[in-house]
């Protein structure tokens, strides 16, 4: 634990951090705030920030009240087998396996801050090292594609409890409605749901439930899929330990995953998944899954703790 930082009572079942009072000189830390469609993170570079207590941090720091606020902390580190290491935090402080949004972001931070200059870049992640190529305007990188590697099918892997090789049409209940699923695993596991307007449903009320089912060893990310036409789909995501997102770049590959797998969509082809902040490019073949998107900064700064 910090000891600048302590749990507090506020009795919404959340992990909440504030600062300890009388703890002496305050710890300055620099921190770059950054988004991908509107999923927005506070990012911390560990090359030249020392931070010890990333899980208690990240709630302190994501909070829209009493920290900077984000939906959650992302560190930058130095790695032995990649250009930089990134370790993704949520609201809740869980550790996440893999950020499709906040990856973007980390490409551009490592490539505009200098730490690596070149157009393709290696991300170590708790998933894997992924490969980022930087789209480069006035020197800066404007959008990266990132390949996510191949999507995990098989049920015990992603992991989820139904039977067979994938889960594809799977039908669970939720508060008394019966749902049809696709499940896949782009890092994280995800639970893609086809229907109609996305923006109808209430998932402020139902997406906890998703997220805790017992079908969910690990808990899930929920999408709420409508289908456009066969090169676009839109959606809302429920995320795990953050609650509902404005994107979610692996919930938008799985997405598109489940739309090919369930004849919404053809394998090999563009779609366009659209996200409350903003469009997100899948393209998914038999050797993996591209992922095309802007990364933006939008302000620096210095936060004492």
């Amino acid at each position: 634990m910090n000891k600048y930082l302590k749990k507090a009572e506020n009795g919404s079942g959340i992990d909440h951090y504030v600062r300890v009072p009388g703890t002496g000189a305050k710890q300055k830390i620099t921190f770059t705030k950054m988004h991908g469609c509107a999923n927005d993170y506070v990012y911390i570079d560990c090359f030249q920030n020392d931070i010890q207590n990333y899980a208690e941090l990240a709630i302190y720091l994501s909070d829209r009240h009493t920290g900077i606020g984000g939906d959650g902390v992302i560190y930058i580190c130095p790695s032995d087998v990649a250009d930089a290491r990134m370790r993704m935090y949520n609201l809740d402080g869980s550790e996440g396996m893999m950020c499709g949004n906040g990856i973007r972001c980390v490409a551009k931070y490592v490539y505009d801050s200098g730490i690596a200059k070149k157009d393709v870049l290696h991300i170590e992640t708790k998933s894997g090292i992924k490969i980022c190529r930087v789209h480069v305007e006035n020197g800066e990188v404007t959008t990266v594609t990132v390949d996510m590697g191949k999507a995990e099918l098989v049920p015990a892997k992603i992991p989820v409890d139904f039977p067979g090789d994938t889960a594809v049409k799977e039908k669970i209940t939720v508060l008394d409605k019966e749902y049809e699923v696709t499940c896949v695993s782009m890092g994280n596991p995800h639970c893609v749901i086809f229907g109609k307007d996305p923006d109808t449903i209430d998932l402020e009320k139902i997406g906890p439930h998703f997220e805790h089912f017992e079908k969910f060893p690990e808990r899930i990310n929920t999408e709420f899929i409508e289908v456009l036409d066969n090169h676009t789909l839109k959606m809302r995501v429920w995320e795990r330990g953050s609650g509902e997102t404005m994107a979610c770049g692996t919930g938008a590959c799985a997405s598109a995953v489940a739309a090919c797998l369930n004849g919404y969509c053809k394998k090999g082809e563009d779609i366009t998944v659209k996200l409350r902040g903003g469009d997100l490019v899948i393209h998914y073949t038999d050797d993996g899954v591209q992922m095309t998107g802007s990364a933006d900064t939008v302000f620096t700064g210095v936060v004492e703790i």
